[in-house]
């Protein structure tokens, strides 16, 4: 009887854990496919003898007709920025003869079981940077699998692929401040992600070198809403702010059209910017002045990332950190006409 941690029957993720060698190299071990050194062969066969380890047959019969497969794991599909991150990683992934299996975290009942079940299955895991916490990532890396974060501060062992989020949420910040809002107000959770962190800490800093306290945030879900409950309450506030700065663009848009059904002019009595440069974004009236990431291109480079540890084509981890870029619209009510940081 095979077993496991638990008295449970072993798995290919037990056997990596115990050889200390990635799910790629077990995997080449055990079906026999690829080169693999003798040394790492004899490390998976002393771990696979003691765990009882006995690979299913149905589970061996896919290894062996696969080329290559990615596991994804993310804590929504909701939204656009899941939408473009997947698109990007999807159409790579493609071009490149690979599979790719998805797990989403958030509502389920048990993700580091979730997580477990998934490595058996793949050759390395793709995890954005809040799907999982740092105890099941910390465990993940210590199998040795190939592991790329997305949206997640750095690891050691891990190649990382985020945006760049403080430098630009300062900018965006400093424009505010420099055409007359003294009283803005950051929407959005920095406890939420690494992200939404960095933007705060950008905002913040733009307050603080001017001498000033940096306004305690908005602490909201980054969901529609939020946004509208947001836009309802600023009309209640004994001190309204002039201007909302949120962390997203969905955020935004809900604020936004949640003070147009009260008769609050935007950006006339109150300023709004979002994140990320969503396709609504641009078409709204006012048109929203946010900071577009490249979503589509961190899913992309993502699985290409993940694809050059899984080969052994790079072995040393790296870490990219892609540029963003303020879009200046009507919403901030600071964007004119041949603006060097507006493009549209």
């Amino acid at each position: 009887m095979a077993s496991g941690t638990s008295g449970r029957p072993a798995t290919i993720y037990d056997v990596a854990a115990r050889a200390k060698l990635s799910i790629a190299t077990v995997s080449r071990v055990l079906q026999g496919t690829g080169p693999v050194s003798e040394k790492a062969r004899a490390r998976v066969d002393q771990a696979a003898q003691e765990l009882n380890y006995v690979p299913l047959r149905a589970a061996r019969s896919l290894a062996v007709q696969r080329h290559e497969a990615h596991g994804l794991v993310l804590p929504d599909l909701a939204g656009p920025f899941y939408g473009d991150l997947l698109m990007g990683y999807e159409r790579w992934a493609g071009e490149h003869g690979q599979s790719v299996v998805i797990t989403v975290t958030h509502g389920h009942p048990d993700p580091r079981r979730s997580v477990r079940d998934l490595a058996g299955r793949v050759d390395g895991i793709v995890v954005h940077g809040n799907a999982l916490d740092l105890s099941t990532i910390q465990d993940l890396r210590k199998t040795g699998a190939p592991l790329v974060l997305v949206a997640h501060p750095p690891m050691t062992g891990c190649d990382s692929v985020r945006s760049e989020s403080a430098a630009s949420a300062e900018q965006l910040t400093n424009r505010l401040l420099d055409h007359g809002q003294t009283n803005l107000l950051f929407v959005g959770d920095p406890a939420s992600s690494y992200d939404v962190s960095e933007r705060y800490a950008g905002f913040a800093r733009a307050h603080a070198r001017r001498g000033l306290a940096p306004p305690e945030p908005e602490r909201v879900p980054l969901t529609e809403e939020s946004g509208a409950e947001v836009g309802e309450r600023v009309l209640r506030a004994t001190n309204p702010p002039d201007g909302l700065v949120c962390a997203n663009d969905e955020l935004a848009l809900a604020a936004m059209n949640s003070l147009a059904a009260q008769g609050i002019g935007v950006p006339d009595e109150i300023v709004v910017t979002g994140w990320d440069d969503v396709m609504a974004a641009r078409y709204v009236s006012p048109g929203l002045t946010t900071v577009r990431q490249p979503m589509i291109e961190l899913g992309r480079l993502a699985a290409q990332r993940l694809h050059e540890r899984v080969t052994g084509e790079r072995t040393r981890a790296r870490n990219d950190v892609l540029a963003t870029q303020l879009v200046l619209r009507d919403s901030c009510g600071t964007a004119q006409p041949g603006d060097a940081a507006g493009t549209e």
